[in-house]
């Protein structure tokens, strides 16, 4: 892939990773890295790479996008996730290929009409993409991203499925979750918060069960997943719409149990719990004094204004992907389990946050620019050459399991 152009939309923590791994790529010609923050100029010529070229771009601008997306080979989408529609539309119109990290659109959109007008841009963005012969590679981080692309090899392994739990998590090593809320930041702490404020959906005995925003931690939803990998047991929380990838797996009509999980250290949902049901997860201002500020905003600025709440030099992070698939093979019970676990690395500095994220994104660049997806439209990460991209990441460092046996018939997480 000779002399190809990259732009890169986003140089924050993940796609720092991003542009690096973006960087030791055979063929790419050229790499445009795009963001707007003091000292982003200097960030990347520091790197010291001729052809990285950074470009002040704001992205609520859709001029300034097209100025630097038209004429890619591949559009790298890292941006906050209200972008990632806009951006999606504007590749679409521009016939460029685009891999994102984020949803396209909230796959847990309560509102009806929302919903629907939702749908029908992504089918027109889908259409358009055919017809001009280019991808979106949509969801290819770590979760969504990974998750799915396991998910889909835990549910190949069986010939119906009953049951389905998916975990996509990043939080602390043990002995690093030394602060009051047992975990620490590895991307924007207001993005974070956010995912809190979503309301979930589970399945249970076949039919969907929505778990509020403020119940998201209550211990009436809380499991718990004791690995012995990680070094004691971890509290699960619902979080997303399971419904909705039960009918992109096309399981909905068999799968009896089914949810999507965070996971943290004890002691963390607690915290949270009580701060939901307090109103601190509201995105809604509230005047103090003269000024108006969202209780969100408030304590995403009080928390990320505190060092004990970020890694310290030697501290690692973990990133946690596990999909745990049960149901019938051959007629018979049966279970498979596929788990990602990687950690910061010290030698790079690079979270395993980064670096699931981060290199995902460049991967699928790379196997759009190639040939190796040649998929046209808005691709799934399940749509993903599975030992391709699987081989990907091993050479990255990031390694996976597998194991499956009989299933002793529970439905449960």
């Amino acid at each position: 892939m000779p002399g190809k152009r990259v732009v890169q939309l986003g140089y924050g923590m993940q796609g720092k990773a991003c542009l690096l791994d973006l960087m030791k790529a055979e063929g790419v010609g050229e790499i445009v890295v795009t963001d707007c923050y003091s000292g982003f100029e200097a960030d990347v010529a520091a790197l010291g790479d001729s052809r990285v070229k950074a470009a002040r771009v704001d992205a609520s601008k859709r001029e300034e996008l097209a100025s630097v997306m038209s004429g890619a080979d591949v559009v790298v989408e890292l941006l906050p996730g209200l972008f990632a529609m806009p951006v999606a539309r504007l590749a679409a119109d521009l016939g460029v290929s685009l891999v994102s990290a984020m949803y396209l659109a909230n796959p847990g959109e309560q509102d009806p009409v929302k919903r629907e007008a939702n749908q029908k841009e992504l089918a027109r963005i889908d259409a358009l993409m055919k017809e001009k012969g280019k991808t979106i590679l949509e969801e290819f981080g770590m979760d969504p991203g990974i998750d799915l692309v396991l998910g889909r090899k835990c549910l190949d392994g069986l010939d119906e499925v009953q049951a389905f739990h998916s975990y996509g998590a990043g939080f602390p090593e043990k002995e690093s979750s030394n602060n009051p809320i047992h975990y620490k930041f590895t991307w924007s702490v207001i993005g974070v918060m956010r995912s809190y404020l979503r309301p979930a959906v589970v399945i249970k005995s076949g039919a969907d069960f929505e778990v509020r925003a403020d119940e998201m931690f209550s211990p009436a939803n809380t499991h718990i997943l004791d690995l012995p990998e990680m070094g004691g047991p971890l509290e699960c929380f619902p979080n997303g719409d399971s419904s909705h990838f039960a009918r992109a797996f096309g399981i909905r009509e068999t799968v009896k149990d089914m949810g999507r999980y965070i996971c943290r250290w004890p002691g963390h949902g607690a915290f949270w719990e009580v701060m939901a049901r307090c109103g601190f997860l509201s995105d809604d201002p509230i005047r103090v004094g003269n000024v108006e500020v969202a209780p969100t905003a408030f304590c995403a600025s009080l928390l990320g204004s505190q060092e004990q709440f970020f890694y310290g030099k030697g501290e690692r992070d973990v990133a946690l992907v596990r999909t745990d698939a049960r149901g019938l093979k051959d007629g018979k019970p049966w279970r498979v389990v596929c788990q990602v676990i990687d950690k910061r690395d010290l030698e790079t500095g690079l979270t395993s946050m980064q670096r699931t994220v981060g290199f995902p994104a460049s991967i699928g660049a790379q196997m759009i620019l190639d040939g190796r997806l040649d998929r046209k439209g808005i691709v799934s990460p399940s749509e993903v050459p599975f030992e391709e991209f699987m081989k990907e990441l091993g050479a990255r460092g990031i390694t996976w399991t597998r194991e499956e046996g009989p299933w002793d018939g529970r439905l449960e997480p």
